[in-house]
């Protein structure tokens, strides 16, 4: 497997299927014991006296109904694509579209350009878990520290906190979303291989996309900064970085995904913003085809 296929990358492991199995033959059991019991007493009795039955109408059994339509595909398809030559450098031919596409500045600002591809999948598979590890980012981290206002346990996000975001969300808003999604889409087999190469050889990374995007779409938008406190470090030396060691104040809050996190940290008037940039992408990969000119 790639170096990138980490153990905190690896699926949610479904429910054993064992509990069923044994409840059916438990079911199977029962009803053959019930047919012998019959059968033996019907034995050990005396032959009753004939009785004629009275004549009723046969009553026909109602149809059962068909069974449900079991998907055996994507839920989201992406129009099929011609195949495109191998590149021999991917992520410097990555890097040449995404330049076309957002500008030289922009690409050395905002992104990591190097296994662009992987990154990506890794990211968004990972955006609803506990954790997404900035290592695999395919965007740069947001410059200057996390900032709070207040003591004790009065503390909050600095309303100045957002301002860090702000840049990206500008640069997110000025892409222009139907030549990103024909990107996408003309590229397509490359994610999905890199996604099957994560661990899910029968999944469907567009399918993965758009449950993502909904995800972040749904994320709570706080009417006031949220309050946070630092997290207990034990140990005799103090932690040299502590502003990465704020956490949430609320349950509910410290509760949410990795990237529901996120974008409560931008401050709502950024994640208002962004979730309607999302929200256009998302009508866009869903459609899973290239938009029409």
């Amino acid at each position: 497997m790639p170096e990138w296929d980490r153990a905190d990358f690896r699926p949610v492991q479904r429910e054993s299927s064992a509990s069923r199995i044994i409840v059916g033959v438990l079911i199977a059991g029962a009803i053959g014991a019930g047919g012998w019991w019959w059968y033996s007493t019907q034995r050990q009795q005396p032959a009753p006296v004939a009785v004629t039955p009275a004549v009723t109408p046969p009553v026909e059994d109602e149809p059962a109904p068909p069974p449900a339509p079991v998907a055996t595909g994507p839920l989201f398809p992406i129009e099929p694509q011609p195949p495109e030559a191998v590149p021999t450098d991917p992520d410097a031919q990555m890097a040449q579209l995404l330049t076309t596409l957002l500008g030289q500045q922009a690409v050395s600002s905002f992104l990591q350009v190097d296994g662009f591809t992987r990154r990506v999948v890794a990211t968004v598979d990972n955006l609803t878990r506990e954790q997404a590890t900035t290592r695999m980012w395919p965007v740069q981290p947001t410059p200057q520290r996390f900032s709070v206002a207040g003591e004790g346990a009065s503390q909050r996000i600095s309303a100045d906190n957002a301002k860090r975001y702000t840049p990206f969300v500008a640069f997110a808003e000025k892409v222009d979303t139907s030549k990103a999604v024909a990107m996408y889409v003309k590229l397509y087999p490359r994610f999905q291989q890199a996604y099957e190469e994560l661990g899910y050889p029968k999944g469907y990374f567009n399918d993965r996309l758009v449950a993502v995007l909904d995800h972040l779409l749904q994320a709570p938008e706080p009417d006031v900064p949220p309050q946070v406190k630092l997290t207990e470090v034990k140990g005799e030396y103090p932690s040299a970085q502590p502003w990465t060691r704020y956490e949430f104040a609320d349950p509910q809050y410290e509760s949410l995904s990795a990237g529901q996190k996120m974008m409560v940290r931008m401050g709502a008037a950024n994640e208002k913003r962004l979730k309607a940039k999302l929200a256009e992408f998302r009508k866009g990969v869903a459609a899973g085809a290239v938009p029409k000119s």
